[in-house]
């Protein structure tokens, strides 16, 4: 099956809907418009076409930034994504939606400016606690004597290999066969 990637500049048409599913995976769902313009020559101005409106899916990571981004309707956007035609039956008569599923989204810069800010992984203090306590379980553990001798070989034998490639240089990965 053949799919279109499609990239939309447009703008934020309803405000962005965030939800976290039972599965614990995120969603985030919006509707932008496009409007094209096109330069009227009889006139001598720009006028407006027909504007088109598609729904947007973004999951997981991409719909938690988007959540942290704070979008709000009229903000100008560009996403790129997978094109879906959805088929669906309203009024006893058939229709089609356009939707697109995001892999990118970000905000026009050609209509304003913006700052990057890279995201930081965050979990709910209680899932935080939950595994710093875990960690430490492991700061806390004394290792046998077995463990320290089968660490011991293991450093013995890496510090050893012999990798070497065509021209006689050393590296410390080894080809895999």
């Amino acid at each position: 099956m053949n799919e279109a990637v499609v990239t939309v500049i447009g703008f934020v048409a309803q405000d962005p809907i965030f939800e976290v599913l039972a599965s614990g995976t995120s969603l985030m769902s919006l509707r932008i418009g496009s409007t094209p313009r096109r330069y009227d020559r009889e006139i001598g101005q720009w006028r407006d076409d027909d504007p088109m409106f598609l729904t947007v899916t973004c999951w997981r990571t991409l719909a938690d930034n988007l959540q942290s981004c704070e979008l709000q309707r009229g903000d100008p956007i560009i996403v790129t994504g997978k094109l879906r035609i959805r088929e669906y039956v309203k009024d006893r008569q058939k229709r089609f939606s356009a939707q697109i599923e995001a892999t990118t989204v970000g905000h026009d810069l050609s209509r304003g400016v913006a700052r990057f800010q890279r995201a930081q992984r965050s979990a709910f203090p209680e899932d935080r606690r939950e595994a710093d306590d875990m960690a430490d379980r492991w700061l806390e553990a004394d290792l046998d004597e077995d463990a320290e001798e089968l660490t011991t070989q293991i450093t013995d034998k890496s510090e050893n290999l012999d990798d070497t490639d065509e021209d006689g240089d050393t590296s410390p990965f080894r080809a895999a066969a």
